[in-house]
């Protein structure tokens, strides 16, 4: 159930509704500002940069030598200059988010009571009056979502599943209840027929121990070594208490090792680690009662069977996730720098303000979109925040890559006014590396994901547009 802040909320839908100028002011729960791999320093420049001026990829490399080394994919996006109706867009944006509109529109006026004299009769009455308004919302709001969770489940069981209706219902949140499961269907792990997962899931895992006794329980070949040693050193930086239990380093060690010795094209690349953090939370929920603190879980008290399981199942949906994007992860870098030029051109067409800002003041894109497109925002929100983000990037398929690309327009463009408020460069790079993203709720990742899908809606090249027929 989606945690509201009913003032807030009702101020996004508001603004939603009525602002073209898509400046969404909700605000983010904190993961850590602390220094982070992959984190450039923001240092005041000694020399101005103008407007046209760029820092070179090999200056930057350095402040970043921890983060993903990326290569492009064949094709990501072309922007076209085709102008999409402000309101056909508008309409389709709203759509997205209509389930909650509703709802948050009525918290919102009841709120209302708070103004008034909290000794008064009216006030009293208004008071109980808004009490039950918001008591039958919360309702309505259990009832949504049990009617999800039903559809989901009548869905999971069908004989034969349509993969597509997955898709759709999982785009706006996926039940925990049922999202272990959903999320092997949607990165292809299982098939549809439910007569075979559990026949496939059997082998898959078998598949999964021998691997680990092929490759990781033998004396590592010398070539590999360099690889061992590096993911070592990753995984116990992760700061979660969870992340520091031996029992699930030597758990990330086995899947990252494995992975990299069965794609040598690229190998494995520092941060890496961060996108298996989802998957092996999500999958390590299906073992534990509802309701269990993670952060406090003593791992190694899941029996050893249990333990395993979790361990292939977040091995074989990493490799499946990664597949569609492996190119991404070849040692050359200049696919990276592809797509922040894109991200760089997108915002310049929807708001040339913020992208002149940035530039007067000698901000490269580069310097904190980087993180941003190869940890796919990971470390920029709360684990529980990234894992519904991964709703709808699982949703979206092989398309997650380019559909990113908007989100991470629409992460930028939710900081605008206080970007346009930073007068100089250490200002706004201590901003940008340091968002204050504490208070994100699921809710929060609805709306970003609601914006992004608007902005792709609108300024994606859309061919079918350009046909003439004769």
């Amino acid at each position: 159930m989606l945690d509201l802040d009913i003032g807030k909320m009702g101020d996004h839908v508001q603004k939603y509704v009525n602002d073209n100028d898509m400046n969404l002011k909700n605000s983010f729960w904190k993961k850590n500002i602390r220094n982070l791999p992959g984190r450039a320093s923001p240092k005041k420049e000694s020399k101005s940069v103008s407007s046209s001026a760029s820092t070179s990829f090999d200056d930057f490399q350095e402040s970043v030598s921890d983060a993903w080394e990326i290569e492009a994919e064949d094709e990501i996006l072309r922007i076209s200059d085709v102008k999409i109706s402000k309101r056909v867009a508008h309409s389709a944006a709203v759509n997205v988010i209509n389930n909650h509109k509703a709802s948050i529109e009525e918290i919102h006026k009841s709120k209302n009571y708070s103004n008034s004299d909290p000794q008064g009769e009216s006030s009293s009455q208004t008071y109980k009056e808004s009490r039950h308004t918001e008591n039958r919302v919360n309702f309505l709001n259990s009832e949504v979502d049990t009617n999800k969770l039903t559809k989901f489940q009548v869905l999971l069981e069908s004989n034969l599943l349509n993969l597509e209706d997955l898709k759709k219902l999982s785009w706006s949140g996926v039940p925990v209840e049922v999202r272990p499961m959903t999320w092997r269907l949607l990165a292809g792990y299982l098939p549809t027929s439910t007569e075979r997962r559990q026949e496939a899931l059997d082998r898959k895992r078998i598949d999964y121990a021998n691997l680990v006794k092929q490759y990781y329980d033998t004396d590592k070949d010398e070539v590999y070594k360099d690889t061992y040693r590096q993911i070592h050193i990753d995984i116990p930086r992760m700061s979660t208490p969870l992340f520091q239990q031996t029992t699930v380093q030597e758990m990330f060690e086995r899947i990252l090792f494995i992975w990299a010795i069965r794609h040598p094209a690229s190998g494995y690349v520092q941060g890496m680690n961060d996108l298996v953090t989802p998957f092996y939370v999500v999958f390590l929920q299906e073992y534990l009662p509802i309701g269990t603190n993670i952060e406090t879980l003593d791992v190694s008290s899941i029996s050893k069977k249990n333990r395993d399981s979790l361990e292939a199942d977040s091995f074989w949906c990493l490799s499946k996730f990664l597949d569609g994007i492996q190119d991404n992860y070849i040692f050359a870098q200049l696919g990276i720098q592809y797509k922040v030029n894109q991200l760089k051109e997108l915002i310049q067409r929807i708001d040339g303000t913020l992208h002149g800002h940035l530039m007067k003041h000698g901000i490269d894109y580069l310097q904190f979109s980087f993180r941003w497109m190869n940890n796919l925002l990971t470390r920029e929100l709360p684990l529980r925040c990234s894992i519904r983000l991964w709703d709808t990037y699982l949703a979206e398929s092989d398309c997650f890559a380019i559909f990113q690309l908007y989100v991470c327009a629409a992460f930028l463009l939710h900081w605008r006014q206080e970007l346009l408020e930073e007068k100089d460069f250490q200002g706004l790079m201590i901003m940008l590396q340091n968002l204050q993203t504490q208070n994100w709720t699921d809710t929060d990742i609805s709306l970003l994901v609601a914006e992004a899908y608007k902005l792709k809606f609108t300024f994606a090249d859309a061919p079918n547009h350009l046909t003439t027929k004769r």
